[in-house]
């Protein structure tokens, strides 16, 4: 748990000073997505090779590009990209201390996205809970609006972050056994085909100009910070299988909604930002309505484990 919590603050804090940092001042937030996913494939098949060479390891299969997996894979990769590049663009335009909330509808799209897609109902409880995480969201944007600090393109991409990672779950689950259930292998297959459609959304955006003009493009502490923020892109989706498998799903969640607490306090320390009574409020009521839907979707899962003569459709109905 408690590397994961430095995992993933450490990727936040890290991402926000390659994205929006005055003493760096690189525009360009597509190349430092597309870096970190080229990292994540190189450790990937960096790893693969290293187990092949030492004692077999289950959990480290062997990696090799097989074009017609890849196009398999291809419409995940597109959620993917969606999720990882709004991710970062919201973080670009957000103060950190704000970025929970930010992205905090996440658990929303899941309920909605699941009854959309997979015809499965929620609980009256679990919906109490995602309304009081929207009542957050809404009291967040209109007090960012009220301390002049709100940025309506980070609130966009922060919405779209959030639905590309409801969907990413979604899809995710489609295209599994194309890859024989392997995360790695999944996670190898995404990031390659992420690195190939980076390259014509760049050169749309104009990032290789901005790049040729880039006065720190030569220096060492440079791309130490930017290999760094890759290492730590590829740990987290390491670190949060860890904390699934050592503790339990329930668990994660619990510690993520902790997390993002500790973020956010450590945000306004470190930044020195002043925020008002209801600021706080409103991170209190994202928070709180997260750990409310986690703790009701747990008490059903457990009544439907405890119960043998639950229906198909209501295991279904506990899974979103």
């Amino acid at each position: 748990v408690c590397l994961y919590w430095f995992t993933s603050i450490a990727m936040v804090f890290l991402n926000k000073y390659l994205l929006d940092s005055p003493s760096l001042r690189l525009d360009a937030p597509l190349f430092v997505t597309f870096f970190q996913c080229a990292m994540t494939a190189a450790l990937c098949l960096g790893l693969s090779l290293g187990a092949a060479c030492g004692p077999p390891c289950p959990s480290l299969p062997s990696l090799r590009l097989d074009p017609k997996v890849s196009r398999s894979v291809l419409p995940l990769s597109a959620v993917f990209i969606g999720m990882v590049t709004s991710n970062n663009l919201c973080l670009k335009h957000v103060g950190v201390a704000f970025y929970n909330v930010g992205r905090s509808l996440t658990t929303v799209f899941n309920v909605l996205l699941s009854y959309l897609l997979l015809k499965q109902t929620t609980s009256l409880y679990a919906l109490l809970a995602c309304g009081v995480i929207i009542g957050g969201f809404w009291l967040g944007v209109d007090q960012e609006g009220a301390e002049g600090t709100l940025s309506w393109t980070g609130i966009f991409f922060g919405i779209l972050a959030s639905l590309c990672v409801s969907l990413n779950a979604i899809y995710t689950k489609k295209v599994l056994p194309v890859v024989d259930g392997s995360i790695w292998r999944l996670t190898f297959y995404n990031n390659v085909n992420a690195c190939v459609l980076f390259f014509p959304l760049m050169m749309l955006l104009g990032e290789f100009r901005t790049l040729y003009h880039f006065d720190k493009l030569g220096s060492p502490s440079f791309w130490g910070m930017m290999t760094l923020g890759g290492v730590f892109g590829f740990a987290i989706g390491y670190v949060t299988g860890l904390q699934i498998k050592f503790t339990s799903p329930l668990t994660h969640n619990v510690s993520g909604t902790a997390k993002a607490c500790a973020q956010t306090v450590l945000a306004v320390i470190y930044f020195e930002e002043a925020k008002s009574f209801l600021w706080w409020t409103s991170n209190l009521m994202v928070l709180g309505g997260s750990f409310a839907y986690t703790w009701v979707k747990g008490l059903e899962m457990r009544k439907v484990q405890e119960d043998p003569n639950v229906k198909n459709g209501e295991r279904n109905e506990t899974g979103v």
